[in-house]
């Protein structure tokens, strides 16, 4: 009788340790732990409403599932990061992404949650049209479109004002204009060569090459003589010193910090920059407005517009873990949290939520989401049309251009020559 209870005790005590390794009973459940490096954080406009919402989020799940943030404030060193990463094998928790095919290569791999099936109901309903299908590759959907963006073209109308000019509407009226602000003492526009994707200068190509090219410009080769007349007017800005002299290999702090300082006129950027210039650079936040690019050819009224950021969760095979990510996203993506985070950085996000006129709607994001509305059509920009690669000898063989040592079709030609066919 002894023994018999004695391997009694023995087989509770190990179903007793069999449920506390697994994550079950009620008072022996084991806390899910998820990493999360993210790069809104410092001084990133989302950064203080993310920390709130996971904190939120972990006061609510005490001893089940805790998100630890693991702050990566440089953008560039962000997407080495994860791209190394995923290369190695070992993919974050919870991380973001920029879909563009370079990105989208990582469908193909089983390192990824696919959230094909597990986003319906109430949550697929939540996401602006289209969103979900522009993250949908092959019928797999291994990221959920999270901010979006357009990227216009910011102007400082104290400045424009001090030179006697208006924003102007073509190509032809931006050089006059130009060269007005020069004569003023204004640099016209912040430009760039540096960092992963020459950024604000690629935003401008993307700009040209729409107007000039339309809608479908993307389907075109990268020697086409439409990007050929875009690299040109991007030359332009180069040699004629409308931008600054550190434009060429500057960085996006570079191109942004000038803009912020109120040295430059025209910047082109998202609407997550709305909280940065509101709160560093207050009398320049006063004086911005936004519009879409002068136009360059016959197509007018034209937008940069795209998925900026999809979040992405590391594949698993613990089905606690994996309940746990699914929560965290859920929770990051309800319509009442994304509004919360829109409100107090000015970013655009793939998920809808409703204004009410109670609600304190920056001007400067109100603008953006006029622009975004009254827009002729919205297109990709380059690095997300064409990928990392061919982005990345964008910014290199930029600047030797800048420098006069290629000419537009030469620009153009190398570039192309990092395109997978």
């Amino acid at each position: 009788m002894k023994r018999t209870l004695g391997m009694m005790g023995v087989l509770l005590l190990a179903v007793s340790f069999f449920a506390m390794a697994n994550g079950q009973g009620e008072t022996g459940s084991k806390e899910v732990v998820l990493k999360w490096p993210c790069i809104w954080v410092g001084k990133d406009s989302k950064a203080a409403e993310v920390e709130k919402l996971v904190n939120e989020f972990n006061a609510a799940n005490a001893g089940k599932i805790r998100v630890e943030i693991e702050p990566q404030p440089d953008y560039d060193g962000y997407e080495q990061k994860i791209r190394t990463s995923i290369a190695a094998g070992v993919v974050p928790d919870i991380f973001t992404l920029k879909l563009n095919p370079t990105t989208a290569e990582y469908y193909k791999s089983d390192l990824l949650m696919d959230f094909s099936k597990e986003i319906a109901g109430d949550w697929k309903s939540s996401f602006k049209a289209g969103t979900l299908e522009q993250a949908t590759i092959n019928g797999v959907m291994k990221s959920i479109p999270y901010e979006i963006a357009i990227t216009p073209i910011w102007y400082n109308e104290a400045l424009l004002k001090k030179a006697g000019v208006s924003y102007p509407k073509t190509v032809d009226e931006m050089w006059t204009t130009f060269d007005k602000l020069k004569a003023a003492g204004v640099t016209p526009a912040s430009q760039m060569t540096g960092g992963t994707n020459a950024w604000t200068s690629m935003l401008w190509f993307s700009h040209f090459a729409a107007s000039i090219g339309g809608p479908k410009v993307w389907d075109k080769p990268l020697t086409d003589p439409v990007f050929v007349q875009a690299a040109a007017l991007l030359k332009k800005m180069y040699e004629n010193g409308y931008t600054t002299p550190d434009a060429v290999g500057g960085d996006a702090g570079v191109s942004g910090g000038h803009f912020l300082a109120g040295r430059t006129a025209l910047f082109s950027n998202g609407p997550w920059y709305i909280g940065r210039v509101k709160k560093e650079a207050p009398e320049v936040f006063a004086n911005t407005k936004v519009a879409p690019a002068p136009a360059a050819g016959t197509y007018k009224n034209v937008m940069i517009g795209f998925l900026q950021a999809n979040i992405a969760a590391g594949n698993t095979k613990d089905p606690a873990k994996k309940a746990a990510q699914i929560a965290f996203l859920k929770w990051m993506t309800k319509p009442e949290h994304v509004k919360r985070i829109a409100l107090s950085s000015g970013a655009m996000f793939a998920v809808s939520f409703n204004l009410t006129e109670a609600d304190p709607v920056d001007p400067l994001m109100k603008q953006f989401y006029e622009l975004s509305n009254s827009s002729a059509f919205n297109v990709m920009h380059l690095e997300g049309a064409k990928g990392a690669e061919v982005v990345a000898e964008f910014g290199q063989q930029l600047a030797k251009m800048a420098l006069g040592q290629a000419t537009p079709e030469e620009f153009m030609k190398a570039v192309a020559a990092k395109e997978k066919r």
